[in-house]
């Protein structure tokens, strides 16, 4: 049971990581498991220690936020340099892009049209060559 520690110090309280020690009050009680955090009317989060007897909840809260902020942003960070990198390397090594993809379809097409036109010029051609017995 945490309470027998009660008026003790804190190392002997949290010896047993069951329990949560107020030290505002000197109180050594249970930690509420129902609960992230303990609630106020237990004890303040500035007085709240749990596991180590040098950090309180509020300390380690804002720690913890740091450190997951800091964390998602470089998450970020690196995503969109792994992007760029990717898209880069695509560009270097030659890989197709949609641009450059849409960009040679239109050049095909265009390629198609022009043959097709030179044909029917030379068919013409050839057409007028015949009716005037210049072949």
């Amino acid at each position: 049971d945490c309470r027998q520690y009660t008026n003790r110090s804190c190392e002997e309280c949290l010896k047993n990581v069951t329990c949560l020690w107020c030290a505002s009050s000197r109180r050594c009680m249970e930690y509420p498991v129902r609960r992230i955090l303990p609630p106020a009317n237990l004890c303040e989060l500035r007085s709240a220690r749990w596991g180590v007897c040098w950090v309180n909840f509020e300390a380690l809260i804002i720690a913890m936020s740091v450190v997951g902020g800091t964390l998602l942003i470089m998450l970020g960070i690196c995503c969109c340099c792994c992007c760029c990198k990717k898209r880069s390397k695509r560009q270097v090594l030659g890989g197709p892009d949609k641009d450059d993809e849409r960009a040679a379809r239109e050049r095909e097409k265009r390629r198609v049209r022009q043959e097709e036109r030179r044909a029917e010029m030379k068919s013409r051609h050839d057409e007028i060559r015949r009716k005037y017995g210049t072949v």
